[in-house]
């Protein structure tokens, strides 16, 4: 019996090597259009939905972990959406050295390792260094989304981001019921959720770029 080809993942999932030095995102995506990025896509129920929803927008899901990677890039794959990418590596390379500067319309980072042992605090993604990240890449009044179930972590991106010369907070929108188990944010938010777990969320917006709060501010 003759079975269909399998299709290629590419260009759904690449890794850094994959796509060279620098991202333009109209050759990239195929199509000219605003940018947002989900930080850690994991199992990519955000990502897949936002590209569903959102044809007018291009998603690109950034995951240290090849094999969630692949997973959620294999979903964009069957709907053969244009519009969701993913790509394997370290997001702190991927928004240093291959996006343009002010070129991404938001940013989504949903749940971030905790990494619960205080010896392994210094591996947590949101740092000094990772905001000055997110204020290179964001376009004046792109928006940066965070979420957390770990309140002593979002604690520390509060600190970060709402004292940031660059941001401005806004106020998240509050939680929703959900109808059904793909209406979630996220497949960790769903699992977080039905065990009745607090769920923590920021809004930032990006200044112009000639804006900054003073010292006095």
């Amino acid at each position: 019996m003759q079975t269909a080809p399998i299709k290629p993942i590419k260009p759904w999932f690449q890794t850094i090597e994959d796509i060279g030095p620098h991202i333009d995102w109209s050759t990239y995506f195929g199509q000219q259009a605003p940018v947002e990025l989900d930080i850690g896509c994991g199992r990519g129920l955000f990502l897949f939905n936002a590209a569903v929803m959102n044809p007018q927008t291009n998603f690109l899901g950034i995951e240290i972990d090849y094999r969630e990677g692949r997973r959620t890039a294999t979903r964009l794959m069957k709907r053969d959406l244009p519009n969701g990418r993913v790509i394997g590596g370290d997001c702190r390379v991927i928004l240093r050295d291959m996006i343009t500067p002010h070129s991404v319309s938001a940013a989504h980072v949903y749940f971030p390792d905790p990494w619960w042992k205080k010896r392994h605090h210094k591996r947590r993604l949101f740092t000094d260094e990772f905001a000055a990240l997110l204020s290179q890449i964001l376009i004046p009044g792109g928006l940066l989304h965070s979420w957390t179930d770990v309140a002593d972590y979002f604690d520390i991106v509060r600190s970060l981001m709402d004292h940031h010369p660059d941001f401005e907070v806004l106020a998240p929108p509050e939680e929703r019921p959900a109808e059904h188990d793909l209406d979630y944010q996220t497949s960790f938010e769903r699992k977080k959720r039905k065990l009745g777990c607090p769920i923590y969320r920021g809004l930032w917006k990006r200044r112009p770029l000639d804006t900054q709060l003073s010292p006095s501010n």
